[in-house]
């Protein structure tokens, strides 16, 4: 497909994702693309190309003679990145916020337990960098910064816990990182002693000390719910 067809779909499910993800577009209902290829202004092919990309994401199915469907909210793909996204865009954001909190809450805590024991030197080194680079960033609004920061660290830690299903979770973590921020659902400044204990994961894991690593990162977690508590009711 050429970049122009590309941007024409991406266009159509910028659109389309946030309206079925916010609900405007109730499960059962059902969406004649002859319709939405007029709305649109796009081809058929481009339409057919959007849902496509909405059925891999499983917040539609086309039938013949039906037409292309909304799936009830339990069978979205709520890992897939992009319905995050979509979803923090919306109304419930809250609750988005909320429960991929408390799976953060689950799974790094163990990551960074297993990372003490697996990490290699070079994983060592990148945590303590990205631990530098959000302290350098910690102050005077520099939020964007932080995040870079923040989500490369999460990220390391994830991929050296050895476990391949936790790795694969660094998009989902980006994603909530990225949305507290572009959201507002952030302070102005990050909290000084979340900072401080990113370092000390750090150190932890770079020590090898497996219990150390996994207490201070459910410290961690811990402080983003209670944050949520004051900045997202």
């Amino acid at each position: 497909m050429s970049a122009t067809g590309r941007g024409l779909h991406g266009r159509v499910l910028e659109a389309l994702g946030p309206e079925i993800t916010a609900g405007e577009y109730p499960p059962g209902s059902v969406l004649r693309t002859d319709e939405l290829a007029q709305r649109f202004d796009v081809s058929r092919s481009v339409m057919r190309e959007a849902v496509r990309v909405l059925e891999s994401m499983y917040l539609v199915e086309s039938r013949r003679r039906v037409g292309v469907t909304v799936r009830p909210k339990s069978e979205w793909n709520v890992y897939d990145p992009q319905v995050i996204r979509w979803r923090l865009a919306g109304a419930d954001r809250p609750g988005q916020l909320r429960s991929l909190t408390v799976l953060r809450s689950a799974v790094e805590p163990v990551a960074a337990g297993l990372a003490a024991r697996h990490a290699t030197a070079e994983q060592c080194a990148e945590l303590t960098e990205c631990a530098l680079g959000m302290v350098a960033h910690s102050r005077g609004h520099k939020l964007e910064g932080y995040l870079l920061h923040d989500v490369a660290f999460h990220r390391v830690v994830l991929v050296a816990s050895g476990n391949e299903m936790f790795a694969r979770l660094g998009d989902v973590v980006a994603e909530v990182l990225t949305g507290r921020t572009q959201h507002d659902v952030m302070f102005e400044d990050p909290d000084p002693a979340a900072v401080t204990l990113h370092v000390q994961v750090a150190e932890a894991i770079r020590e090898g000390d497996s219990a150390r690593a996994e207490e201070l990162t459910r410290e961690i977690t811990v402080g983003a719910l209670q944050e949520l508590d004051i900045l997202a009711p």
